[in-house]
């Protein structure tokens, strides 16, 4: 038999009001029981109150969990359902915005658990102006919402229900519309192994879930957007928990295997430079290019690391007030460097050392700068390549770029052809750099792949971007008079595959004329990463 449930209308006069299961008065969650641990009542002894009621905490056993529902109800009882086991009092709420923020106070005062009610929905739903129409009257729907509301109360053993709103009657409960009629409540201790994400914001199913993950004694954390790393808050929030486990409420944040890989990046709590762990679109660089070794391949060269830092800072600071994101200076530094003859190794590209490189890469990260190694290949495997700077590589705010026009087929010369390399060699690149840097929890790479021919990335329509621990920008790098340059520029953006960024490149000595920022940041989409060389 359901029982009519009256929607909170106003507080009841003050004092105690007895409990019509126990017979003992309502007392606060937080008040010490009547009965001392350890004591015993005399027997007969009526006026002594029970031991009050306790939530009893589901343990976790899984790395990550992904709770998800279509409808309030079913997200908040999915959550319940991944957290509790038992829980004696419960509070049901309707989801319109004055039911859920009373129902979010209450549980914040109490520590209880909320289940959404999707009762609103339903014709004759109770409410604070009426009894709730026939279970003939009610749609389908509805009365599964309502089975479904009742099969959770009973697997919590829940008897007394603080109903909120206008809601579908709960089954055999006890229901009361005022917090001071509930029983008391043991509170949970808090569990630093566990985090529990939402989104943020005010829906109801958000509200719910968070206050059954405190009433858990979990962490809770509230993420902008569905991947942690992206929340410069939310990732600063993770680091200093030392969870085991997280559940993410919602079905965006999934799957569970990709959730527990954001999440132990965002507890490694290292943040890129401009904030965060993801590269876009929360930030824009702009780097100088070159190697160290002079300036005759470059402007990176041309003056030792510290004058090099403050030239790159000096140039970012030009584009400050024309980017809506954090402009991070960067050095692109060619590390391995096409050759005119074969070498001892025969590829036609001489590799730096990582010794030679490491003072430059260490100095600009910690000026807060952005770091690319530029691979031009010659002869040899790209991925070969990449993998010779690994130590480099597993620092956090150092990225790699290919570089497709110095690349030669196995009986091509140098400077005969502008080279090419297929997508299947730049994808095998670029799974080798996510791989490695999800095995390091770092935050996510930036891997450039130069183009200014449409033939220097072979099968393009090929070439996959949906990483998810780097991210893919086409550099457009092409020199000469403007006019041929946004011609290339417009042929390369519709190659591209779609949602890839772009970048631009800037010759202080070939472009004629050499862009301004402003007129730099005209393009269409805008240049998310500038390189002058």
């Amino acid at each position: 038999m359901r029982i009519t449930v009256v929607a909170i209308v106003a507080v009841l006069a003050a004092g105690c009001t007895a409990h019509p299961r126990s017979n003992q008065p309502a007392v606060a969650p937080d008040s010490s029981p009547a009965v001392s641990p350890g004591s015993s009542s005399p027997a007969g002894d009526v006026s002594s109150s029970p031991p009050p009621l306790a939530i009893a905490v589901r343990p976790q056993d899984q790395a990550a969990v992904v709770i998800a529902g279509s409808t309030p109800q079913q997200i908040s009882i999915a959550t319940t359902r991944a957290m509790l086991t038992t829980a004696p009092v419960v509070i049901v709420s309707a989801a319109d915005p004055a039911s859920i923020s009373q129902a979010s106070r209450d549980a914040q005062r109490l520590s209880l658990p909320i289940i959404v009610s999707d009762g609103a929905n339903v014709p004759g739903a109770p409410s604070a102006h009426g009894s709730p129409g026939s279970a003939a009257g009610r749609s389908a729907a509805g009365r599964s919402a309502a089975d479904a509301l009742d099969g959770e109360l009973r697997r919590l053993d829940c008897v007394d229900v603080l109903g909120i709103g206008r809601i579908a009657s709960p089954g055999d409960v006890h229901v009361v519309s005022d917090s001071a009629q509930l029983p008391a409540v043991v509170g949970v201790a808090d569990d630093p192994g566990t985090t529990v994400l939402v989104h943020a914001g005010t829906e109801p199913a958000t509200v719910a879930a968070a206050a059954t993950a405190r009433a858990a004694g979990a962490t809770v954390v509230a993420v902008h957007g569905s991947d942690p790393r992206a929340d410069p808050f939310a990732v600063s929030a993770i680091a200093h928990s030392l969870s085991h486990h997280v559940l993410a409420v919602g079905s965006d944040f999934g799957p569970a295997g990709r959730l527990a890989s954001r999440f132990s990046v965002a507890q490694a709590g290292t943040q890129l430079p401009g904030g965060a762990q993801t590269v876009f679109p929360g930030r824009r660089f702009v780097a100088l290019y070159g190697h160290p070794g002079g300036d005759a391949l470059g402007v990176l060269g041309a003056q030792d690391v510290d004058a090099s830092i403050t030239r790159a800072r000096d140039l970012a600071s030009q584009y400050d007030n024309l980017s809506d994101v954090p402009v991070v200076p960067t050095f692109e530094i060619i590390a391995t460097v096409a050759a005119g003859a074969p070498g001892r190794d025969g590829n036609y590209s001489n590799e730096s050392s990582v010794d030679s490189l490491r003072p430059w890469v260490e100095k600009a990260e910690a000026a807060g700068f952005y770091v690319v190694l530029d691979l031009q290949p010659g002869r040899a495997d790209p991925l070969a390549q990449a993998q010779l700077y690994t130590s480099l590589l597993q620092l956090p705010d150092v990225g790699l770029a290919v570089d497709p026009e110095w690349a030669l087929g196995p009986n091509q010369q140098p400077l005969e052809q502008i080279g090419s390399i297929d997508s299947s060699r730049i994808n095998a690149v670029a799974a080798w750099l996510d791989s490695f840097t999800a095995s390091k929890h770092l935050p996510q790479k930036l891997f450039v792949v130069h183009q200014f021919r449409l033939s220097m990335i072979g099968n393009e329509s090929k070439l996959k971007t949906n990483y998810d621990n780097i991210a893919i920008l086409i550099h457009m790098d092409g020199q000469g008079g403007q006019a041929n340059k946004d011609a290339t520029w417009r042929s390369v953006v519709a190659a591209a595959p779609k949602g890839v960024p772009f970048g631009w490149k800037n010759f202080y000595k070939e472009d004629h004329p050499m862009l301004t920022p402003e007129q730099t940041m005209a393009h269409k989409p805008q240049p998310m990463m500038i390189s002058y060389q």
